[in-house]
């Protein structure tokens, strides 16, 4: 009896973009209406016009889904290019900061991390899809500063991976803090203040 090899399974219908972005759409639209306490799936689900079930198969939960809608957010940053490091620093960060006061972005982004402090798969979603996806923008301006002569190129890999971490971390805490934790503006001369300190370091960053 001559054996025949199994058909390949299917593996179902292909996820749609067009799905995928009213969803998200969707998800911030009730941040800003409901907040993070009051948002459901199901009224994502029809505000993006789309069934409950659909939602559930591409996320686990509110707190994945909220993680990619604020995500989509941050991936509208791009470092402007204006002639120095210094001026490049304090454009993508006034854009950052644009991005934290918006309702959407500040009631999602807080209340998935205090969701993760007892949730590590949660915080592994956060640092995947928000963290690493941002370390573009510290890899494009370290390697234009280099390209400036503004920074000398850095010969080991791994140091050069600890040091565009510490770049973000720097700079991401330090904005979230000032505009999430503490409510303060991030203005223009806050901003050239912090560039100024980044760059040059305390014993350097008096007024000038």
């Amino acid at each position: 009896m001559q054996s025949r090899t199994p058909a390949p399974r299917a593996t179902g219908r292909p996820r749609s973009a067009t799905a995928d972005a009213a969803i998200l759409a969707a998800t911030r639209e009730a941040l800003v209406e409901l907040g993070w306490s009051k948002l459901t799936l199901g009224d994502v689900a029809a505000r993006a016009g789309v069934a409950k079930t659909t939602l559930y198969r591409r996320w686990a939960g509110k707190n994945e889904l909220v993680v990619d809608a604020v995500a989509e957010l941050f991936d509208e940053l791009e470092l402007p290019d204006c002639g120095t490091l210094a001026a490049d620093i304090e454009g993508v960060v006034l854009q950052y900061a644009a991005i934290l006061a918006r309702p959407e972005a500040k009631s999602g982004l807080m209340s998935v991390v205090a969701e993760s402090i007892h949730d590590e798969a949660l915080r592994e979603r956060i640092r995947c899809s928000i963290v690493e996806r941002q370390k573009r923008l510290v890899l494009e301006g370290r390697a234009r500063a280099e390209a400036r002569g503004e920074l000398p190129p850095e010969s080991d890999p791994g140091e050069a991976a600890r040091t565009i971490d510490l770049i973000f971390d720097m700079v991401a805490g330090t904005v979230v803090h000032r505009t999430l934790v503490s409510a303060q503006p991030a203005d223009e001369e806050w901003v050239r203040g912090f560039a100024r300190v980044l760059l040059l370091g305390l014993t350097s960053a008096g007024p000038r």
